[in-house]
């Protein structure tokens, strides 16, 4: 990661990681829906014994989706106590705000760092301002007190992420944990301040940093906050991974966070992962709800045939298509597709076209014209991407 490397999407399970199967389950959703990294919770001797059966687990099932142990607190034991641990997980995430305290955090961050470069694993150093170091929180309060022109106290906070995270991993190099093995976050749950924090630190280094808007919220607030907040900085070439952390809804799958990541990054250009499928909102002139009946109807079966398409074909994740429904932006949205269908809007003839490659192919009429577009988009994939 980092350089010229693709954006990775990253997410983290819930489970309680002593819980095998559960974890094990959520982890194979997670990366069957693309997430590249999954992160699980180690803050108990039994989550510790549980992470390398859950690696022999999804292993078992050709799941290699790499795992990253979340640590806090405790986890220069956990990596001490339970090797195998260690050696199962391929990164580690710690926190300097609570890594240790007093006179025992740097003994306790250089354990862990040491195990890192037993194992030549990479370390994820993670601050969150709800976990802030507060002896260093407090004296660049106190220097900024002091000072012929204090600065507002919430530019003192930010300051104090981005210090943290430099301050930990100069410490790590010190150790020996070479530079390359180094990923850093700085993580609020205030969009503004997420810019003005990630701006400042990508100024002041060249980590790979990972990229999440934390406590981001639940359902349309959480997703359109985490995308105005990383995309921004995205835009601007800040960021190497990236997790889209949403308080999912009572029974939501937990891999929507994923489709989230990869659609916004699709949706910025910076990778591609599934067709996109373009559809018009609807008018006056669409009183039919038979477009998004189709829309709905193509966007289920290119997510359900892309796990075999993606095996089959070579770029097919880069299609195109449009499900357009009326004759006023129709055809020309549709001719801007690899394959698009327009449908006839209210008072218009009930016919219609498909336009392939920006030439009209077919005109569709009747029950049968769901199955029949399907038919096109699956004889184009066949016949337009190259087999692996």
């Amino acid at each position: 990661m980092g350089g010229c490397a693709p954006i990775v999407v990253q997410s983290m399970t819930n489970t309680d990681t002593a819980d095998v199967d559960a974890t094990v389950r959520q982890t194979l959703e997670l990366a069957q829906a693309g997430s590249e990294l999954v992160r699980v919770t180690v803050n108990t001797p039994e989550a510790a014994a549980a992470v390398p059966v859950i690696r022999s687990r999804l292993d078992d099932a050709d799941c290699h989706v790499p795992l990253i142990g979340d640590f806090h607190y405790n986890g220069h034991r956990l990596l001490s106590e339970f090797p195998d641990c260690a050696v199962a997980l391929a990164k580690y995430r710690i926190n300097p705000g609570n890594v240790g305290f007093g006179k025992k955090k740097d003994a306790q961050f250089s354990t862990i760092i040491e195990k890192a470069i037993e194992y030549e694993r990479p370390v994820r150093i993670g601050v969150n301002w709800g976990s802030l170091d507060q002896s260093l929180l407090t004296m660049l309060m106190n220097e900024n007190a002091a000072s012929s022109s204090p600065r507002e106290a919430d530019e003192v906070v930010n300051e104090a992420l981005v210090v943290s995270a430099l301050q930990s991993a100069e410490q790590a190099e010190a150790i020996g944990l070479p530079r390359n093995r180094i990923i850093l976050s700085c993580k609020v749950s205030s969009v503004q301040a997420l810019i003005a924090v990630y701006r400042d630190l990508a100024n002041r280094c060249d980590y790979p940093l990972h990229l999440g808007l934390t406590e981001a919220g639940m359902g349309s607030r959480g997703i359109v906050a985490s995308s105005a907040a990383l995309a921004v900085l995205l835009q601007e070439g800040i960021g190497d991974t990236i997790r889209i952390s949403l308080t999912p809804r009572p029974n939501e799958p937990r891999a929507v966070e994923v489709q989230v990541a990869q659609e916004l990054l699709q949706t910025m250009g910076l990778r591609a992962f599934s067709p996109m499928v373009t559809a018009c909102p609807g008018c006056g002139r669409t009183t039919s709800t038979y477009f998004q009946e189709l829309t709905e109807d193509i966007e289920s079966f290119v997510r359900e045939a892309m796990p075999g398409w993606r095996e089959r074909f070579d770029g097919v994740e880069n299609l195109s298509l449009a499900v357009m429904g009326c004759v006023v932006n129709g055809p020309g949205e549709s001719k801007h597709a690899d394959i698009g269908i327009s449908l006839p809007g209210t008072g218009e003839a009930p016919i219609a076209p498909v336009f392939v490659d920006g030439q009209k192919f077919a005109t569709l009429r009747g029950e049968s014209l769901a199955d029949d577009f399907k038919k096109i988009v699956e004889d184009y994939v066949a016949n337009n991407y190259p087999r692996k």
